[in-house]
């Protein structure tokens, strides 16, 4: 499957792209595996992070959405979540100040009195061809969001989390695979992973399970606000099912990870890649 060339300035809109992400709007539906849990989700106005955010609303959680600036898109999955009959609370602002991810927890905590499953998944890439493109800025930007506010997170909301709670850091076949165009992200991207490797290992004596999860090429507003339009028109078309995958077919692990269902589960890395292996 090609998509129509097409840019937008970072982080993208979702409303804007052709054709937009499939994030399970019409098609999720919800069994009651994570009735009552208390969730925080980063990212969640778009992309994987909407799929996951529709997805846990419909199996029973409520949800804090935590994202830049995209407030329609944003509102649109509040709606979403509403309609499924559970609590959303919209929270902007940037991930990448160490004062607003604790800001995030204490709003999650005031609004759901814990949480239950954090899941870390708001990024920033961009394409580059050397490293000379790449800033100082853009560099530090990229790390101070990707894995910094994972750590910020954790750290703020550890104390609000009993035993069966869970983490899920979104984590990327470039952890291991790099495309070098894509080389601050993908480095963050094995940072995020082994972090959640280590956070399982800290965390397993308190009942506190970390996972992660590697998601492939998948259709969400990152691609087209961060790669050439000539290379959106092919995303995807290079792994064995030889197409981009989209955010709602990633849902199912994100629901599994935060379910008691996965009890013992801890310390994975889960690949949804459309056939890429990871290490």
């Amino acid at each position: 499957m090609s998509f129509p060339e097409q840019q937008q300035a970072p982080p993208g809109v979702q409303s804007q792209m052709t054709p937009p992400p499939d994030c399970g709007e019409t098609s999720y539906r919800g069994t009651g595996r994570l009735e009552g849990k208390r969730t925080v989700i980063t990212g969640g106005d778009s992309g994987i992070g909407r799929a996951v955010a529709i997805a846990f609303a419909r199996e029973g959680a409520d949800v804090l959405i935590a994202y830049l600036n995209e407030h329609e898109d944003a509102q649109d999955v509040q709606q979403y979540v509403q309609e499924a009959g559970r609590t959303c609370v919209l929270m902007a602002g940037d991930l990448s100040d160490p004062a607003h991810c604790r800001a995030v927890v204490d709003r999650a905590v005031e609004g759901f009195g814990g949480i239950d499953v954090l899941v870390s998944n708001a990024a920033y890439q961009m394409t580059h061809q050397s490293l000379d493109e790449i800033s100082d800025e853009e560099w530090d930007y990229t790390f101070k969001l990707n894995v910094g506010a994972y750590f910020y997170l954790v750290k703020a909301a550890l104390p609000h989390m009993g035993a069966g709670g869970s983490i899920i850091g979104s984590s990327s076949v470039n952890s291991d695979m790099p495309n070098p165009t894509l080389a601050p992200y993908a480095a963050t991207k094995a940072a995020i992973a082994n972090f959640s490797a280590s956070l399982a290992e800290l965390l397993g004596n308190k009942g506190i399970r970390v996972n992660s999860v590697a998601p492939g090429p998948i259709w969400t507003p990152l691609i087209p606000s961060t790669m050439p339009p000539e290379r959106v028109k092919s995303f995807g078309e290079n792994v064995p099912l030889a197409r981009a995958g989209q955010p709602v077919e990633l849902a199912p692990i994100y629901v599994l990870l935060a379910s008691d269902e996965a009890s013992y589960v801890t310390g994975a890395r889960v690949a949804v890649t459309g056939g890429r292996p990871i290490l």
